[in-house]
């Protein structure tokens, strides 16, 4: 089995969609981020609505494709090894509609589509996000440590120097 750890070093392409088969995890674009949906058969793709609508919270709903898609894009996320079969995400992405705990940090769309095909809610746009915010903070830690490294090195180095050194007349 692929580990999440090699599906994020390999996160799959997108595709633009050709033709739709069930069970397929898609998205869309938006401003600042991508709608992830589960296609799950005749024309509907199941999502969590989240603040698809404004500052409104939404739950996770079965949507024509047009609807999901509101004029965007609509690509296929190639996943090259999904944990279930296209049968069991289907399953899978019903047995959650009506369920309305969207959180955008802890549970969006993109964590709702990562359990229903690999069984792991995680949302590679929210570590992205993550990251990203947590670099100026990483920065600041390692001039800090470098900064007590030099100063160490410094007293220690200078009062070394002093007490090892010896006159010769």
């Amino acid at each position: 089995m692929i580990t999440s750890k090699e599906r994020r070093a390999s996160k799959p392409a997108c595709q633009i969609a050709p033709a739709l088969r069930p069970g397929v995890h898609v998205v869309s674009p938006r401003a600042g981020y991508t709608h992830h949906g589960i296609y799950v058969g005749e024309g509907l793709v199941v999502h969590y609505r989240g603040l698809e609508r404004g500052l409104r919270i939404g739950p996770i709903e079965a949507v024509p494709v047009d609807q999901f898609t509101r004029g965007r894009a609509l690509r296929i996320l190639d996943e090259a090894s999904p944990h279930f079969e296209a049968a069991e995400i289907v399953q899978r992405a019903r047995s959650r509609i009506g369920e309305d705990r969207y959180h955008v940090l802890t549970n969006n769309c993109e964590h709702f589509c990562e359990w229903c095909v690999h069984a792991e809610q995680r949302s590679y746009q929210v570590e992205r996000l993550t990251y990203w915010l947590s670099t100026p903070l990483r920065l600041a830690r390692s001039v800090r440590d470098h900064a007590t490294q030099v100063r160490s090195l410094l007293t220690t180095g200078v009062s070394g120097f002093a007490s090892n050194r010896r006159i010769h007349p």
